[in-house]
């Protein structure tokens, strides 16, 4: 895997965080770096230590998974399919200024479930792991930070 494949994947993984970055960002009374740069950071060491944890799962259970990856694959789509549409008829959220441990630590592992099996991938096409995540996670670190700060663009 090279490394433009890998660039192109740490921004796909960064999509949701962003997203959350841009909710945080509007919902501050006020915008400082600080706070961006937190943000930036939970979601970016999560979504770069998600993919080792994958990795070495997918390492550890490569001969039982590679019998049976066709059906992970169908479950985990089906899961993430079914939970999304659930959320559409779901309850709003209530989006807070509060960058809390506690709150931007569900944050992070919520946006980052995607980068685990990203690392699992990892591990059965023998992507270099420690390359991938440290992209992956300054990817994110930077839309992160950026998502802060749209703020400003959509209310000013």
């Amino acid at each position: 895997m090279g490394i433009i494949e890998i660039l192109l994947i740490g921004i796909g993984l960064a999509m949701d965080a962003f997203a959350v970055s841009i909710c945080k960002g509007l919902s501050m009374k006020k915008l400082s770096l600080k706070k961006a740069i937190i943000i930036g950071a939970y979601f970016g060491i999560f979504q770069a230590g998600m993919p080792i944890i994958g990795y070495f799962l997918g390492k550890s259970f490569e001969n039982l998974v590679l019998q049976i990856d066709h059906w992970i694959a169908f479950i985990l789509l089906l899961f993430i399919g079914l939970n999304m549409i659930k959320e559409v008829f779901g309850k709003e959220e209530n989006v807070d200024d509060d960058i809390s441990f506690k709150t931007m630590v569900v944050f992070a592992v919520a946006t980052s479930i995607d980068a685990l099996a990203c690392g699992i991938t990892f591990a059965f096409l023998g992507a270099n792991i420690w390359l991938s995540a440290f992209l992956i996670g300054i990817i994110t670190f930077a839309i992160s930070v950026i998502g802060v700060f749209i703020r400003r663009q959509i209310w000013k």
